[in-house]
């Protein structure tokens, strides 16, 4: 996705999010589908299978995985681009003591598309999403800054690289 449309981006709401069980290769098309055009963030079976593995996310039932594991994955998807997976534990633990799957992840959209919005020039201040600030939401919204931070600066590098690729063939062909 280039500079000027990284601020368009949004994920998929909880409710939008399917709960009548998915199996691994399902989710693994659904997450990519909602965040490699924009980030280019690559999804395999076997990292969602390890995230599992390590008590990240709740296993599957009956090999099948339903609406608060989807947006759990899709948070760690974009979040280990800055956080360690430790850290990733960390946070969902604390989310789940204080708020509803639900309520946790669409909160999470909204100060994500928040922020890109923000850090990529479009608008000239982050606007408030939560009346609150409690701790997690604090926190969170520090993660999701510096994750808006580096979608951008991949976003700009990304497009600059394509910028100078395209200009060296053109000087190859004169």
């Amino acid at each position: 996705m280039s500079k000027r449309k990284i601020w368009e981006f949004t994920l998929p709401r909880y409710n939008e999010i399917p709960n009548v069980g998915l199996y691994l290769k399902q989710v693994v098309k659904l997450i990519s589908e909602a965040v490699e055009p924009c980030f280019g963030l690559k999804v395999s079976d076997t990292m969602l299978s390890n995230y599992v593995k390590m008590h990240i996310v709740s296993g599957p039932v009956k090999k099948m995985y339903y609406r608060d594991q989807i947006a759990s994955l899709i948070f760690v998807v974009l979040a280990k681009s800055v956080l360690s997976l430790d850290n990733i534990q960390t946070m969902l633990k604390m989310q789940e003591k204080s708020y509803s799957p639900e309520t946790a992840y669409n909160y999470f959209c909204d100060e994500f598309e928040n922020a890109l919005k923000y850090v990529s020039g479009h608008n000239s201040e982050m606007l408030p999403v939560a009346s609150e600030s409690a701790e997690e939401k604090q926190l969170l919204r520090r993660v999701i800054i510096t994750m808006a931070h580096k979608f951008t600066l991949d976003d700009f590098f990304n497009s600059l690289n394509s910028e100078n690729d395209e200009a060296l063939e053109e000087r190859k062909m004169v």
